[in-house]
């Protein structure tokens, strides 16, 4: 059974291994000349290639792997073929699923790792700056294309296509229906729950200009909010405007409205506005930063992963459950 699922397995698993050493020579011969510099602002097409490819991969691995492996033979009808001989159904879902899986996991592990590597000397410059508009680890996009968690992805999304087909029956349908739902879940997961997997870190500061970072408003409404300085390396879930009573300023105080030039005048001076706007600390506003610090990047990956291989638990669970009224 082992020798039968990997021949049937073999082309889609060699296409990605390929694609993985091409994407290993690039890194492997870039990475060492980022060592040591202080500008990546050449490399924001690989820096974005990277994460890009481990996105890709779990949507390639569920939808090109998970899929076709159990609905192709139902479709064809061979599974009742193999059924009928000395092979259970249990054991043949666990050899499709057990071979998959830890081949999915493998692919995803070292791709992780490759960039994890290319990617540290970015990653390091990043954790120091609060100023140069660089991407951290933390940052949402980043964080899923770094250690461990591409490893849980790749899990999921296998065990997602195989659950998929076995209850469409259909390769074409199944296939944009798990596409659709692994899109889905990369996209709530780091909005609504990876947040929230620790207790995010709340504080207070002061508003001083030199740490207004941006300003947004309109010629309706006015300055409507102001950013402050992050904290180096975190993830600042929010960057609010409170009064001497913890309140949210929405919207914030009318005196400030004249900071904001008209729009006969010329362009302010440098740091006009920001000067203007400190005002708010001398009546007793100030800055709540909501965020998870730098510090718990590995915690958080760690949670992730375990949420990502308990939901691949229940998929499995359901695919055994599935497989005893399939005919």
């Amino acid at each position: 059974m082992t020798w039968l699922t990997w021949r049937q397995f073999r082309v889609p698993a060699l296409s990605v291994s390929a694609a993985l050493v091409l994407i290993g020579v690039v890194l492997a011969i870039t990475g060492p000349e980022l060592v040591g510099r202080t500008n990546f602002s050449d490399q924001d097409v690989l820096f974005s290639g990277t994460i890009l490819a481990l996105y890709l991969l779990p949507a390639v691995i569920g939808v090109f792997w998970g899929v076709p492996m159990i609905t192709r033979e139902l479709e064809s009808g061979t599974h009742s073929l193999v059924w009928n001989q000395t092979v259970t159904r249990k054991r043949w879902l666990t050899t499709k699923l057990g071979f998959g899986i830890l081949t999915a996991m493998v692919a995803a592990g070292l791709l992780g790792w490759a960039v994890s590597w290319w990617a540290s000397p970015i990653d390091a410059l990043a954790a120091q700056q609060t100023d140069r508009g660089m991407l951290s680890r933390m940052a949402p996009v980043v964080f899923g294309a770094r250690g461990i968690v591409p490893i849980g992805y790749a899990a999921f999304a296998l065990a997602l296509g195989v659950a998929v087909g076995m209850l469409l029956k259909r390769t074409v349908a199944a296939m944009a229906v798990t596409l659709v739902a692994l899109a889905a879940v990369l996209l709530l997961v780091p909005n609504f729950v990876r947040p929230y997997l620790i207790p995010p870190e709340q504080t207070t500061i002061p508003i001083v200009s030199r740490d207004i970072t941006n300003i947004t408003g309109d010629d309706t409404h006015g300055i409507l909010e102001i950013g402050m300085r992050n904290p180096a390396g975190a993830w600042v879930l929010a960057n609010e405007t409170v009064d001497s009573a913890g309140t949210v300023a929405d919207p914030l105080p009318s005196f400030i409205q004249t900071c904001a030039p008209r729009p006969d005048q010329g362009p302010p001076e440098r740091g006009t506005i920001e000067t203007c706007m400190a005002q708010l600390g001398t009546h007793g506003y100030q800055q709540r930063l909501t965020y998870q610090p730098g510090s718990r990047f590995w915690p958080l990956q760690w949670l992730e992963l375990a949420l990502y291989l308990a939901m691949t638990a229940l998929l499995t669970w359901f695919c055994f459950r599935r497989v005893r009224h399939l005919s």
